[in-house]
């Protein structure tokens, strides 16, 4: 019985990382066992180097690329640079012919490129959100996702969120067992709970134009733990209730509400991460009502619970 033929797209100024995640997972990492037979399809002529100095040669043709059950993009070098004709012709014959199509990280670019995730669903690193949305408006990107299967059209996250990817594409193959062993090897969790919005960087304004509103943020800080009204912020800052929401809304881009809820989530990861504080505690440090309270507003911001986030960034 063969085994799925898997190439994986290689080009000048390669991340070593990224093109090495693939190659492990696809490549003979159960000695014992062939999974998949593992190919590297040169999108450029000649040796193809890193920025570091690391060589690849390729082992696959563009007629064998074409061929592919798997066709891997692990990532690309630039967004802004549109992939020659005959990879994006290529992709998409492949495509048509029943593989599955897959990029990681930027490689998701190359996908949107040769149109194909026209009208899908897709993931990519959190830092290009708005740059990929406004290249490729008529995809419908998921920013918070690891990956994403439509149809056949796999797309992940960035980095090490490719492998969660991979593995994706064995527990398809091969079931959980074989996915679980694979992982077990590479000394990785088989399965990540929550998105990549709990690795965003989403800072909350440390000041603005405004020094009325610059005090009262520096007042609220230091006082997250208490309940504030409108008319006692209001008159703190010297305005009426309507003046002072409006100017609030216009310095931070944000209602009173909405920066409250985001800098009590802000305090509580770093008591999650550099204290062992219970998380009744931290709830009312911060200002939360409850723990209750803290549990629900982290889960719908983060995707993950404030203990899931405990474990993930103390490395507990």
């Amino acid at each position: 019985m063969s085994v799925p033929l898997v190439a994986v797209v290689a080009f000048n100024h390669f991340s070593p990382f990224h093109l090495s995640v693939p190659c492990i997972i696809f490549g003979d990492l159960l000695h014992d066992q062939k999974l998949f037979d593992l190919r590297i399809y040169a999108y450029e002529s000649g040796t193809l180097r890193s920025n570091e100095g690391l060589r690849v040669e390729s082992s696959l043709s563009a007629v064998e690329l074409a061929q592919a059950d798997i066709i891997i993009v692990p990532s690309w070098r630039d967004p802004a640079e549109k992939p020659e004709r005959s990879l994006l012709e290529a992709l998409v014959t492949a495509y048509a012919r029943g593989s599955q199509i897959v990029g990681l990280c930027l490689g998701t670019y190359v996908l949107a490129h040769a149109g194909l995730l026209k009208n899908r669903k897709a993931s990519t690193h959190w830092e290009f959100e708005q740059d990929f949305m406004c290249r490729f408006p008529d995809v419908k990107l998921d920013s918070n996702a690891l990956y994403v299967d439509d149809d056949r059209l796999i797309t992940s996250a960035g980095t090490a969120a490719g492998i969660d990817c991979c593995l994706y594409l064995v527990r398809q193959r091969y079931g959980s067992v074989i996915a679980n062993k694979l992982a077990r090897r590479m000394v990785i969790p088989p399965y990540r709970e929550g998105g990549q919005a709990q690795f965003i960087e989403r800072p909350v304004p440390v000041s603005t134009q405004d020094r009325r509103i610059n005090r009262l943020l520096d007042y609220l800080r230091n006082h997250l733990n208490q309940m504030h009204s409108l008319d006692e912020l209001a008159q703190y800052s010297m305005m009426s209730r309507r003046t002072f929401t409006r100017q609030f809304n216009k310095a931070t881009g944000m209602s009173v509400g909405e920066w409250l809820t985001a800098e009590r989530l802000q305090r509580s990861q770093e008591l999650l991460e550099s204290t062992s504080l219970p998380i009744d505690t931290i709830a009312a440090q911060v200002g939360f009502q409850s723990a209750t309270s803290l549990r629900q507003h982290f889960k719908h911001r983060f995707d993950v619970t404030p203990g899931e986030w405990r474990r993930t960034f103390q490395g507990k």
